[in-house]
This record gives C-alpha cells, structure tokens and sequence, in this order.
C-alpha cells in the first residue's frame, strides 16, 4: 500500500467513525514533538540501576495475580523495598485497582492511604459493576490502608494534612490527570526527603511513554529535574532527593541483570 491509499484509507476510517480522530490526536508522534520541542534534552529520562535505589531488592510479594492492568513484579518491589528502608514509612498511592501494590506495601509500611475514584465514578465511566467490586480486592483486609475516593482532578490533596514518605502515582495516564496529580502531590503531600514514584512511565522498560513524561516534566516545573530518573527494569520514574548515577539507555537493552523467578500459588 502506497502513501497515497494510506491517507485515502485513513480519511474513509475518520468518516466512518470519527472518534478515531481522538487517537491520532493523543499519540506517541504527538508527544514526542511536544517534547522535542519543550524539552529537547528529555526524550527519556536518564535510567539508574535498580540496585542503586534499593541494594536489598530480594523480596517476595505476597500478592500478585498476573493479570491484566497492573504492575510488573520489579515495580512492586521497588515500592515494598523503598518503604521497607523509612522507619515508620507513610506511603500515598493514587490508583488502587484491585489493590496489589498497596496490599504488598503494608507489609513492610506504617501507614498507607490510597485515592480512587468513588463507585459511582466508576460506573459513569460505563465500567462493569464487578470492575467496581473488585477495586481494593487485595488491599480491603489491610488494617493499615485507608481508601478514600474522589477524582484527583478535582480532590483537595490539602485536606489529608499530611506529608507522606513514599508517594505513587499511578492513577489516569493522560497528559491533564499526571500533570495534575504531579503537581498536587508536590504542592501538597511531599517533605524534604520524600520519595515520588510514577507507574507505567514507560510502556515496558525499554520504551517510554512520551504523553506520560510530559506530563511528569510540566507539573514538575518549580522542582529540581535533575533528581528525576527512570528505575532499570521497571516501568516507573522515580524523584527523590539524592544525586545518583545515571545513563541514557539504547534500544536493545543487553541483558546484564537477570532475576529468579519462583511462584507459589497461594
């Protein structure tokens, strides 16, 4: 198929269902100009090895279902291990689901709240009635967590009067919700030395999300980048408040860290 019957064939899809406009509006092409033009030295963040930010990353999780809509095993034990580091840790998370990353963090975490989207919300987004039901299926039982609700767009992060060390943001991914929710968590919720966490900042660990990072870079605009990294072998960006050392990945990745893997079903 040559260019020409490739834009013919595009123009005849947008007559028959419009709506697909919004897909070419919203994509990767997009958000990568945008970055190149608002941060030409930030098409990726700078990647540190995992190893550096939690030496003692052996972990086990004691939930994880392999399904779909959640994390990799890796992001989940850099949370546990980052919050298994502060004593007395208070975790903030932004995007329950059914709980995964939450249940395996009160393991190890004092205190965890979570913000998610009400029932009702929910349903007006023409979810399922047992998508509903299954939000916090893992976490519900915790009696550390607390789930609160509302719309981050719209939630007033001041009345949780609370700083929090270790802060996930793994909410609505479009540009306008990380972008906000980056800015309110650090106009609101972070002290000195909190750590910031943002999930499926990439795609899988060797392809960035662009819409994401923008929205990272733009709702960071008065906090020092420079702390700002990609973790290897995660989907995750990571703030916190140290210098560490860092690269600039090339697609492949050679890899030169490799991990045991022994499942258990519970």
């Amino acid at each position: 198929m040559n260019k020409l019957q490739k834009v013919l064939q595009t123009i005849k899809l947008l007559i028959k269902k419009p709506s697909l406009i919004n897909l070419i509006i919203d994509s990767d092409y997009k958000w990568d100009l945008y970055l190149q033009k608002n941060y030409p030295a930030r098409q990726q963040l700078h990647s540190i090895d995992i190893e550096d930010i939690v030496p003692n990353y052996d972990s086990s999780l004691r939930f994880f279902s392999f399904l779909g809509g959640g994390s990799l095993p890796t992001d989940i034990i850099l949370l546990k291990s980052l919050c298994s580091q502060i004593k007395n840790c208070s975790y903030f998370e932004i995007g329950t689901w059914r709980g995964e990353s939450v249940a395996n963090v009160a393991d190890v975490a004092t205190q965890c709240v979570t913000l998610n989207l009400s029932k009702q919300q929910t349903l007006n987004l023409g979810l399922s009635k047992k998508y509903v039901e299954l939000h916090g299926y893992f976490s519900k039982v915790k009696k550390n967590v607390t789930h609160i609700f509302g719309d981050s767009l719209k939630y007033d992060f001041s009345t949780l009067a609370q700083k929090f060390d270790v802060i996930f943001i793994d909410g609505n991914h479009t540009y306008k919700y990380v972008k906000n929710d980056t800015e309110k968590v650090f106009k609101h919720l972070v002290h000195e030395n909190s750590i910031v966490v943002w999930h499926d900042y990439a795609y899988d660990p060797e392809r960035v999300r662009s819409e994401v990072l923008a929205g990272i870079l733009d709702g960071m605009q008065s906090v020092k980048k420079g702390n700002l990294y990609h973790v290897s072998n995660t989907l995750c960006a990571v703030y916190i408040n140290k210098n560490i050392e860092s690269t600039l990945f090339e697609f492949p990745i050679t890899p030169l860290k490799t991990f045991n893997v022994l499942l258990n079903k519970n």
